[in-house]
């Protein structure tokens, strides 16, 4: 790994309700999660460009996966303003933990959610 290469490539979100889980995700980003399975994990994919080098990740359910809101912690883009997301995050079924809040002028806003899943998730945007 170096400095032109992304620190991280793709990542999972556990969930315990496949279709609830991907209901929640579709709604706040409005965006189709795309499935499939790998042997006894099913996925349901965010987005992405095949061989861009842009991060994606998916939902899972399997042997394995459990929800936390403890652990790691996925900042996803909420560009251009993160308050867009956030604003449908509690009518597609989560909680808002940290509202839009200010890290400082050059590093943008944050904010923390709840999934319906039980997982603690992140947004970061410029505005």
């Amino acid at each position: 790994m170096d400095a032109n290469m992304n620190t991280i490539n793709w990542f999972e979100i556990p969930v315990i309700d496949f279709e609830r889980a991907k209901a929640f995700y579709q709604a706040i980003f409005q965006v189709h999660l795309l499935e499939m399975e790998i042997g006894d994990v099913k996925l349901a994919m965010f987005p992405s460009e095949m061989g861009s080098g842009k991060v994606s990740g998916a939902l899972c359910i399997g042997e394995g996966y459990t929800p936390s809101k403890a652990g790691t912690l996925i900042y996803f883009n909420g560009n251009p303003d993160l308050q867009n997301i956030l604003d449908r995050v509690t009518a597609a079924g989560g909680t808002v933990t940290l509202q839009k809040t200010q890290v400082n002028p050059e590093i943008g806003y944050m904010a923390f959610f709840n999934d319906t899943e039980g997982n603690r998730l992140a947004l970061h945007s410029d505005y």
